[in-house]
């Protein structure tokens, strides 16, 4: 699977989950949304982008009322104004065990990779 695929000016990153550079699963919520914004930065970083590039973001969560707090908090300690647009879901499920997020990201680039 490619970690993110450009179409036209947009990158589109395929979805995140919080594990380690080791695959394993942190049982710290806090943790795994840090590993999701590291993965996305270096996926962007090959691109030649920052997490400043990011224009939307779609996250799926597994306890979202539970850690929506801890959650937003990160997200704007690591992304700067303004801020993609972002619509978080609740979900049954996530296909990593032991995963309580998920992200979807596409950022903008100035010209077509």
């Amino acid at each position: 699977m490619s970690p993110a695929i450009c179409s036209g000016t947009h990158l589109f990153l395929t979805g995140i989950t919080g594990s380690g550079p080791d695959g394993a699963m942190s049982a710290d919520p806090v943790a795994q949304f840090r590993a999701v914004f590291e993965k996305a930065a270096g996926v962007l970083d090959a691109a030649g982008l920052t997490l400043d590039a990011l224009v939307e973001m779609t996250s799926y969560h597994i306890g979202l009322r539970d850690h929506f707090e801890a959650f937003d908090t990160l997200r704007r300690e690591v992304l700067s104004e303004p801020y993609p647009a972002w619509t978080a879901v609740e979900v049954a499920g996530l296909r990593r065990p032991g995963a309580v997020v998920e992200v979807r990201f596409i950022a903008q680039t100035e010209r077509a990779l």
